[in-house]
């Protein structure tokens, strides 16, 4: 018989230093399949350079990081990409002078399953635009489209490499609360109907503690907490680590 895999994920002692900041430090943490996990903490927590870790941006200088069993941390971005690891960013990064049909599709090209001709790949596209919410922009240029129609754009474009974990940095910023709420019926959808696995960084709280089963707290490079969002919400340490320690 075959080892079980307890995770879809886990990291043991993540550490990485830029100069003399280090700005992950000794990180253990790990996702089940089909859970919704949220990353938060203050500016400068280093929670955007763990999912930098997790997607082999940058590889950790100390530590641990395994995904279906598999030891990936000196992986290159896209072999993790390949494995089922995709991620979004902050600032939306889509090819401003391609219309958005382009853009998926050179997310199902990079795929190492891509043997489908042409005109299946097209049809995954729409069927991705349509997915979430784009239907009908096939041919508009990204430079044109608002920030929300980026964002879900953005969102096309990792869906259209098959994941299995998505990490999703920010995807609330800038959007206005009937967008919000629209984001994160997506999201549901996105784990019950396509099975995909979310870790989650969000500034925006109230959403992130609705949405999320469980919560992991960053402050200065440190896990500090983690627990149902109830829980983490109501912890002094992160209370003190978002408020200082006079206003805890």
């Amino acid at each position: 018989m075959g080892e079980t895999v307890a995770f879809l994920i886990e990291a043991k002692g993540l550490t990485k230093s830029f100069g003399g900041l280090r700005a992950v430090k000794g990180v253990d943490f790990h996702l089940n399949a089909g859970e919704i996990v949220g990353l938060i903490g203050p500016n400068g927590a280093g929670k955007t350079t763990l999912f930098n870790l997790v997607s082999g941006i940058y590889p950790p200088d100390e530590g641990t990081l395994s995904f279906r069993g598999m030891e990936i941390s000196s992986l290159k971005p896209f072999e993790i990409c390949r494995l089922g690891i995709a991620r979004t960013f902050q600032i939306v990064r889509p090819f401003l002078k391609m219309s958005c049909l382009e853009n998926v599709l050179i997310g199902i090209i990079g795929r190492s399953d891509h043997r489908e001709g042409r005109e299946a790949k097209e049809e995954e596209a729409r069927n991705l635009l349509k997915f979430v919410g784009l239907g009908g922009h096939e041919k508009n240029l990204a430079n044109n489209l608002t920030l929300i129609e980026k964002k879900r754009l953005e969102m096309a474009r990792a869906l259209a490499t098959r994941p299995s974990l998505l990490l999703l940095d920010e995807v609330l910023a800038g959007l206005n609360p009937s967008e919000i709420l629209q984001a994160l019926e997506l999201i549901e959808i996105l784990r019950t109907q396509l099975k995909v696995t979310i870790f989650w960084i969000e500034h925006v709280m109230g959403a992130i503690m609705k949405a999320s089963d469980r919560i992991i707290v960053l402050d200065q490079g440190q896990k500090i907490q983690e627990g149902k969002p109830q829980e983490v919400v109501n912890n002094s340490k992160v209370i003190e680590a978002y408020l200082g320690e006079s206003d805890a």
